[in-house]
């Protein structure tokens, strides 16, 4: 538990995302503070945690090399935001994706925090030019964007203000690889970051393709869960390109002029208009009733998915 001797970690709002990454700090051995308002909201998240810890440890899912009892002891409510940050190295903002309330998180923040705390937000669209406008601490700021469930999905966009330190961006990157994220460094600010970007361009050719007739919902899916997501697993768009020739340079010899003429044939961004919306609504609604009750069955299944392909890249993946 060497971790939590260099500086505990505070989780700022105890709903899911926050309650994931009070588990993945835990399981890299550091004492982390849930803060919230409420003590019964702090309350109802550590039970939850606990629950979840249990279970992963009963299909030994857990990360981290403590057991389920050590990690759940290194995780502690607390109602007060000056208490919770005393001592901190790190602080993960997760309340609702609501800018105001973010910034007026962060402007109490920035009146009680030291020089050497990262100040680090969830968001998964506010700029960091937005968010941390005006604090002093600016620098000490950056966004750490986990994707859900943070913890079977690794990946973490990290993006800073353009005043952020490059030290932040440091400490922040080896911090997420020491609790077995995957960070990746988005070296300046852009609308949407970039999960978002390219998977609101497979969303947007999706949508494409269904609204002209081309392919019906459920398979415009199965292209991607039984073809492009088998690949995108375990390499991405890039590395296929150089795998799929002699290298990047004889795949663009070999495919640009096929890529342009295809790319220049895209529609413009769809309205996701009513017409459209009930057609993918009631192909998906067929797989998955939209009732909160076959939803939620399907989401466990789901992660109990990740979890499993999350194992298996570990297995296979040189670390």
């Amino acid at each position: 538990m060497a971790s939590s001797e260099a500086g505990g970690v505070v989780i700022v709002g105890s709903g899911l995302i926050g309650r994931n990454w009070a588990m993945l700090f835990a399981s890299g051995g550091f004492k982390v503070k849930l803060y919230d308002i409420e003590q019964q909201q702090i309350t109802n998240a550590l039970e939850n945690i606990r629950k979840e810890m249990k279970l992963l440890e009963k299909s030994d899912a857990l990360k981290g090399s403590l057991s389920a009892e050590q990690q759940l002891s290194l995780i502690s409510g607390c109602t007060t935001l000056a208490q919770a940050v005393e001592g901190a190295v790190h602080i993960q903002e997760c309340v609702p994706e609501n800018l105001e309330l973010k910034k007026k998180i962060f402007a109490q923040l920035d009146r009680i925090v030291d020089d050497r705390v990262v100040l680090s937000s969830s968001s998964s669209c506010l700029m960091p030019s937005k968010l941390f406008v005006g604090l002093a601490h600016v620098k000490q700021c950056i966004v750490a964007h986990p994707v859900n469930p943070p913890y079977y999905v690794p990946l973490v966009e990290l993006i800073p203000h353009p005043e952020t330190a490059p030290a932040t961006m440091d400490r922040t990157h080896a911090l997420m690889r020491k609790i077995g994220q995957s960070p990746v460094r988005v070296l300046k600010e852009i609308d949407g970051f970039v999960l978002n970007r390219l998977q609101y361009a497979i969303i947007s050719e999706a949508w494409r393709l269904v609204e002209e007739g081309i392919v019906s919902p459920s398979d415009v899916d199965l292209v991607m869960s039984d073809g492009l997501g088998m690949r995108y697993a375990f390499i991405g768009p890039l590395e296929t390109m150089h795998l799929n020739a002699e290298g990047v340079v004889s795949y663009c010899d070999r495919y640009s002029e096929g890529m342009k003429r295809v790319l220049k044939t895209f529609g413009p961004i769809p309205e996701f208009s009513r017409a459209t919306v009930e057609k993918v609504n009631q192909d998906m609604c067929l797989k998955v009733p939209d009732d909160p009750e076959h939803l939620a069955a399907r989401r466990q299944w789901r992660d109990d998915c990740l979890m499993r392909l999350a194992k298996l890249k570990n297995q296979v993946q040189p670390q």
